[in-house]
Protein backbone atom coordinates (compact mmCIF):
# COMPACT_ATOMS: atom_id res chain seq x y z
CA UNK A 1 0.00 0.00 0.00
CA UNK A 2 1.15 3.60 -0.54
CA UNK A 3 2.56 5.46 2.46
CA UNK A 4 0.26 7.60 4.61
CA UNK A 5 -0.90 10.60 2.62
CA UNK A 6 0.39 9.36 -0.76
CA UNK A 7 -1.94 9.51 -3.73
CA UNK A 8 -2.28 6.35 -5.86
CA UNK A 9 -0.27 6.55 -9.07
CA UNK A 10 1.51 9.79 -8.21
CA UNK A 11 4.21 11.17 -6.00
CA UNK A 12 1.91 13.84 -4.57
CA UNK A 13 0.95 13.85 -0.92
CA UNK A 14 -2.63 14.19 0.29
CA UNK A 15 -2.89 15.99 3.67
CA UNK A 16 -6.17 14.22 4.45
CA UNK A 17 -6.92 10.62 5.38
CA UNK A 18 -9.57 9.68 2.83
CA UNK A 19 -10.33 6.34 4.49
CA UNK A 20 -11.13 8.14 7.74
CA UNK A 21 -13.24 10.63 5.79
CA UNK A 22 -15.33 7.77 4.43
CA UNK A 23 -15.78 6.25 7.91
CA UNK A 24 -16.88 9.62 9.32
CA UNK A 25 -19.47 10.21 6.63
CA UNK A 26 -20.82 6.65 6.81
CA UNK A 27 -21.13 6.96 10.59
CA UNK A 28 -22.93 10.28 10.32
CA UNK A 29 -25.39 8.95 7.75
CA UNK A 30 -26.47 6.18 10.15
CA UNK A 31 -27.49 8.53 12.96
CA UNK A 32 -31.10 8.23 14.12
CA UNK A 33 -32.24 11.66 12.94
CA UNK A 34 -29.70 12.97 10.40
CA UNK A 35 -32.11 15.67 9.19
CA UNK A 36 -31.70 17.54 12.51
CA UNK A 37 -28.03 18.21 11.80
CA UNK A 38 -28.34 18.98 8.11
CA UNK A 39 -29.92 22.42 8.07
CA UNK A 40 -26.63 24.16 7.28
CA UNK A 41 -25.96 21.92 4.30
CA UNK A 42 -29.57 22.25 3.17
CA UNK A 43 -29.33 26.05 3.41
CA UNK A 44 -26.13 26.11 1.34
CA UNK A 45 -27.62 23.59 -1.10
CA UNK A 46 -30.56 25.92 -1.65
CA UNK A 47 -28.23 28.85 -2.34
CA UNK A 48 -26.33 26.78 -4.90
CA UNK A 49 -29.62 25.85 -6.56
CA UNK A 50 -30.48 29.57 -6.77
CA UNK A 51 -27.25 30.11 -8.70
CA UNK A 52 -28.20 27.28 -11.06
CA UNK A 53 -31.59 28.93 -11.69
CA UNK A 54 -29.81 32.20 -12.53
CA UNK A 55 -28.37 30.52 -15.65
CA UNK A 56 -31.13 30.60 -18.25
CA UNK A 57 -30.64 27.19 -19.81
CA UNK A 58 -31.62 23.56 -19.31
CA UNK A 59 -28.90 21.08 -18.38
CA UNK A 60 -29.46 17.62 -19.92
CA UNK A 61 -26.97 15.88 -17.60
CA UNK A 62 -25.65 17.14 -14.25
CA UNK A 63 -23.25 15.77 -11.62
CA UNK A 64 -23.44 16.38 -7.87
CA UNK A 65 -19.99 15.77 -6.32
CA UNK A 66 -20.17 14.77 -2.67
CA UNK A 67 -23.95 14.80 -2.80
CA UNK A 68 -24.55 13.33 0.66
CA UNK A 69 -28.30 13.01 1.22
CA UNK A 70 -29.09 15.19 -1.81
CA UNK A 71 -28.94 18.68 -0.33
CA UNK A 72 -28.83 20.37 -3.74
CA UNK A 73 -31.09 18.00 -5.68
CA UNK A 74 -34.10 18.64 -3.42
CA UNK A 75 -34.08 22.30 -4.49
CA UNK A 76 -33.70 21.69 -8.26
CA UNK A 77 -36.45 21.04 -10.80
CA UNK A 78 -36.62 18.74 -13.81
CA UNK A 79 -37.20 21.79 -16.02
CA UNK A 80 -33.65 22.93 -15.13
CA UNK A 81 -31.84 19.57 -14.82
CA UNK A 82 -33.13 16.65 -16.91
CA UNK A 83 -30.94 13.93 -15.35
CA UNK A 84 -28.68 13.95 -12.27
CA UNK A 85 -25.85 11.69 -11.13
CA UNK A 86 -25.01 11.85 -7.42
CA UNK A 87 -21.53 10.79 -6.28
CA UNK A 88 -20.39 10.34 -2.69
CA UNK A 89 -17.61 8.44 -0.93
CA UNK A 90 -20.07 7.11 1.69
CA UNK A 91 -22.58 4.52 0.57
CA UNK A 92 -24.76 5.08 3.65
CA UNK A 93 -25.29 8.72 2.67
CA UNK A 94 -26.53 7.70 -0.77
CA UNK A 95 -28.82 5.03 0.69
CA UNK A 96 -30.53 7.70 2.83
CA UNK A 97 -30.72 10.28 0.04
CA UNK A 98 -33.77 12.50 -0.20
CA UNK A 99 -35.90 11.79 -3.24
CA UNK A 100 -36.33 14.51 -5.86
CA UNK A 101 -38.39 14.94 -9.01
CA UNK A 102 -35.26 14.64 -11.19
CA UNK A 103 -34.32 11.17 -12.55
CA UNK A 104 -31.24 10.28 -10.48
CA UNK A 105 -28.43 7.73 -10.57
CA UNK A 106 -26.29 7.27 -7.44
CA UNK A 107 -22.64 6.20 -7.60
CA UNK A 108 -20.30 5.37 -4.70
CA UNK A 109 -16.89 6.87 -5.54
CA UNK A 110 -14.20 9.09 -4.06
CA UNK A 111 -14.87 12.72 -4.97
CA UNK A 112 -11.16 13.14 -5.77
CA UNK A 113 -11.16 10.32 -8.36
CA UNK A 114 -14.35 10.67 -10.41
CA UNK A 115 -15.00 7.56 -12.58
CA UNK A 116 -16.35 9.40 -15.64
CA UNK A 117 -15.07 10.14 -19.13
CA UNK A 118 -14.03 13.59 -20.26
CA UNK A 119 -16.64 15.98 -21.71
CA UNK A 120 -19.59 14.16 -20.10
CA UNK A 121 -21.58 16.66 -18.02
CA UNK A 122 -23.28 19.97 -18.80
CA UNK A 123 -23.30 21.01 -15.13
CA UNK A 124 -21.30 20.01 -12.04
CA UNK A 125 -22.35 21.13 -8.54
CA UNK A 126 -20.80 20.51 -5.13
CA UNK A 127 -21.84 21.65 -1.66
CA UNK A 128 -19.34 21.68 1.22
CA UNK A 129 -17.77 18.38 0.15
CA UNK A 130 -15.08 19.12 -2.41
CA UNK A 131 -11.46 19.15 -1.14
CA UNK A 132 -9.69 22.38 -2.08
CA UNK A 133 -6.99 20.63 -4.10
CA UNK A 134 -5.89 21.07 -7.70
CA UNK A 135 -6.44 17.37 -8.50
CA UNK A 136 -10.10 17.53 -7.47
CA UNK A 137 -10.89 20.69 -9.44
CA UNK A 138 -8.94 19.45 -12.47
CA UNK A 139 -11.05 16.29 -12.55
CA UNK A 140 -14.25 18.34 -12.50
CA UNK A 141 -12.95 20.50 -15.35
CA UNK A 142 -12.18 17.38 -17.37
CA UNK A 143 -15.60 15.74 -17.00
CA UNK A 144 -17.40 18.96 -17.99
CA UNK A 145 -18.40 19.50 -21.61
CA UNK A 146 -17.10 22.63 -23.37
CA UNK A 147 -19.24 25.58 -22.21
CA UNK A 148 -20.23 23.53 -19.17
CA UNK A 149 -20.39 25.24 -15.78
CA UNK A 150 -19.19 24.29 -12.30
CA UNK A 151 -21.03 25.74 -9.30
CA UNK A 152 -19.80 24.88 -5.85
CA UNK A 153 -19.43 25.91 -2.22
CA UNK A 154 -16.80 25.19 0.41
CA UNK A 155 -15.87 26.39 3.87
CA UNK A 156 -13.77 29.55 4.02
CA UNK A 157 -10.70 30.28 6.08
CA UNK A 158 -12.59 32.05 8.90
CA UNK A 159 -14.88 29.08 9.59
CA UNK A 160 -15.02 28.26 13.33
CA UNK A 161 -12.33 30.82 14.09
CA UNK A 162 -13.75 31.29 17.60
CA UNK A 163 -13.43 27.60 18.41
CA UNK A 164 -9.99 27.19 16.84
CA UNK A 165 -8.57 30.21 18.65
CA UNK A 166 -9.96 29.12 22.02
CA UNK A 167 -8.58 25.59 21.67
CA UNK A 168 -5.15 26.82 20.58
CA UNK A 169 -4.84 29.26 23.46
CA UNK A 170 -5.97 26.64 25.97
CA UNK A 171 -3.54 24.03 24.64
CA UNK A 172 -0.65 26.48 24.66
CA UNK A 173 -1.41 27.34 28.27
CA UNK A 174 -2.03 23.81 29.61
CA UNK A 175 0.09 21.61 27.31
CA UNK A 176 2.79 23.88 25.91
CA UNK A 177 1.72 23.48 22.26
CA UNK A 178 -1.30 22.89 20.06
CA UNK A 179 -2.50 20.55 17.32
CA UNK A 180 -5.22 21.11 14.69
CA UNK A 181 -8.63 19.75 15.70
CA UNK A 182 -10.58 21.05 12.68
CA UNK A 183 -9.63 20.40 9.05
CA UNK A 184 -7.79 23.37 7.50
CA UNK A 185 -9.77 25.68 5.22
CA UNK A 186 -8.73 27.74 2.20
CA UNK A 187 -8.46 31.49 1.58
CA UNK A 188 -10.60 33.22 -1.04
CA UNK A 189 -7.56 34.35 -3.07
CA UNK A 190 -6.25 30.78 -3.19
CA UNK A 191 -9.64 29.56 -4.41
CA UNK A 192 -9.58 31.92 -7.41
CA UNK A 193 -6.04 30.84 -8.29
CA UNK A 194 -7.08 27.19 -7.96
CA UNK A 195 -9.97 27.54 -10.41
CA UNK A 196 -7.82 29.44 -12.89
CA UNK A 197 -5.04 26.84 -12.73
CA UNK A 198 -7.59 24.10 -13.39
CA UNK A 199 -8.56 25.80 -16.66
CA UNK A 200 -11.84 27.49 -15.72
CA UNK A 201 -12.64 30.94 -17.08
CA UNK A 202 -15.28 33.63 -16.45
CA UNK A 203 -14.78 33.02 -12.75
CA UNK A 204 -17.04 34.26 -9.98
CA UNK A 205 -16.16 33.86 -6.29
CA UNK A 206 -18.19 35.38 -3.48
CA UNK A 207 -18.36 34.82 0.26
CA UNK A 208 -21.06 34.64 2.91
CA UNK A 209 -21.20 33.97 6.64
CA UNK A 210 -23.69 31.97 8.69
CA UNK A 211 -23.52 32.34 12.47
CA UNK A 212 -25.06 29.87 14.92
CA UNK A 213 -25.32 30.52 18.68
CA UNK A 214 -24.79 27.81 21.32
CA UNK A 215 -25.02 27.70 25.13
CA UNK A 216 -21.28 27.07 25.42
CA UNK A 217 -18.16 25.42 23.99
CA UNK A 218 -19.20 21.89 24.96
CA UNK A 219 -22.45 22.26 23.04
CA UNK A 220 -20.47 23.54 20.05
CA UNK A 221 -18.16 20.52 20.18
CA UNK A 222 -21.06 18.08 20.58
CA UNK A 223 -22.91 19.60 17.66
CA UNK A 224 -19.83 19.61 15.44
CA UNK A 225 -18.85 16.05 16.30
CA UNK A 226 -22.29 14.50 16.14
CA UNK A 227 -24.05 16.82 13.73
CA UNK A 228 -22.50 19.54 11.60
CA UNK A 229 -18.94 18.41 11.16
CA UNK A 230 -19.40 14.67 10.96
CA UNK A 231 -22.60 14.90 8.97
CA UNK A 232 -20.76 17.08 6.50
CA UNK A 233 -17.69 14.89 6.56
CA UNK A 234 -15.57 17.85 7.54
CA UNK A 235 -14.22 16.81 10.94
CA UNK A 236 -10.48 16.84 11.22
CA UNK A 237 -9.09 13.95 9.18
CA UNK A 238 -5.63 15.35 8.52
CA UNK A 239 -2.76 12.95 9.11
CA UNK A 240 -1.26 15.06 11.93
CA UNK A 241 -4.48 15.24 13.94
CA UNK A 242 -4.36 14.79 17.72
CA UNK A 243 -6.57 11.95 18.98
CA UNK A 244 -7.94 13.62 22.14
CA UNK A 245 -8.08 16.71 24.33
CA UNK A 246 -7.47 16.61 28.06
CA UNK A 247 -10.32 17.60 30.40
CA UNK A 248 -8.32 20.50 31.87
CA UNK A 249 -7.63 21.83 28.38
CA UNK A 250 -11.32 21.64 27.45
CA UNK A 251 -12.36 23.52 30.60
CA UNK A 252 -9.78 26.22 29.91
CA UNK A 253 -10.95 26.49 26.29
CA UNK A 254 -14.58 26.88 27.42
CA UNK A 255 -13.61 29.75 29.71
CA UNK A 256 -11.56 31.43 26.97
CA UNK A 257 -14.39 31.00 24.44
CA UNK A 258 -16.89 32.64 26.79
CA UNK A 259 -14.55 35.47 27.75
CA UNK A 260 -13.40 36.37 24.24
CA UNK A 261 -16.52 35.74 22.15
CA UNK A 262 -19.48 35.33 24.51
CA UNK A 263 -22.75 37.12 23.76
CA UNK A 264 -24.55 39.31 26.28
CA UNK A 265 -27.15 36.57 26.90
CA UNK A 266 -24.45 34.04 27.86
CA UNK A 267 -24.39 32.12 24.58
CA UNK A 268 -21.37 31.79 22.30
CA UNK A 269 -21.30 32.16 18.48
CA UNK A 270 -19.86 29.74 15.92
CA UNK A 271 -19.17 31.28 12.51
CA UNK A 272 -19.30 29.34 9.25
CA UNK A 273 -17.75 31.20 6.32
CA UNK A 274 -18.94 29.91 2.95
CA UNK A 275 -17.22 30.49 -0.40
CA UNK A 276 -19.38 30.16 -3.52
CA UNK A 277 -17.62 29.66 -6.86
CA UNK A 278 -18.70 29.56 -10.50
CA UNK A 279 -16.39 28.59 -13.35
CA UNK A 280 -16.96 27.81 -17.03
CA UNK A 281 -15.12 25.40 -19.29
CA UNK A 282 -13.79 27.13 -22.40
CA UNK A 283 -15.81 27.14 -25.62
CA UNK A 284 -15.37 29.19 -28.78
CA UNK A 285 -18.86 30.71 -28.45
CA UNK A 286 -18.07 32.31 -25.08
CA UNK A 287 -17.51 36.06 -24.87
CA UNK A 288 -13.86 37.06 -24.93
CA UNK A 289 -12.25 40.07 -23.24
CA UNK A 290 -11.24 42.95 -25.51
CA UNK A 291 -7.59 43.31 -26.40
CA UNK A 292 -5.47 45.42 -24.09
CA UNK A 293 -5.42 49.07 -25.21
CA UNK A 294 -8.51 48.79 -27.44
CA UNK A 295 -10.75 50.99 -25.22
CA UNK A 296 -12.19 54.12 -26.84
CA UNK A 297 -13.46 55.81 -23.65
CA UNK A 298 -11.40 56.91 -20.66
CA UNK A 299 -12.44 56.41 -17.04
CA UNK A 300 -11.77 60.12 -16.66
CA UNK A 301 -14.88 60.79 -18.76
CA UNK A 302 -17.16 59.17 -16.16
CA UNK A 303 -17.47 62.50 -14.35
CA UNK A 304 -19.07 63.95 -17.50
CA UNK A 305 -21.86 61.36 -17.72
CA UNK A 306 -24.30 63.21 -15.46
CA UNK A 307 -23.92 66.41 -17.50
CA UNK A 308 -24.41 64.53 -20.76
CA UNK A 309 -27.55 62.84 -19.45
CA UNK A 310 -29.06 66.19 -18.35
CA UNK A 311 -28.27 67.69 -21.73
CA UNK A 312 -29.90 64.74 -23.46
CA UNK A 313 -33.11 65.15 -21.44
CA UNK A 314 -33.35 68.83 -22.42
Amino acid sequence: PPPAGAEPGSGALNPFDRRLKRKQKNWAALQAEPAKCDYLREEVGGRIADRVFDITRTFPLALDVGSGRGYIAQHLTKETVEKLIQVDIAENALKNAVESEIPTVRVVADEEFLPFKEDTFDLVVSSLSLPCRIQSVLKIQQVLKPDGVFIGAMFGGDTLYELRCSLQLAELEREGGFSPHVSPFTAVADLGHLLARAGFNTLTVDTDEIQVNYPGLFEVMEDLQGKYILCMGESNCSWNRKPLLHRETMLAAAAIYQEMYGNSDGSVPATFQIYYMIGWKYHESQAKPAQRGSATVSFGDLAKIEGLLKRGKK
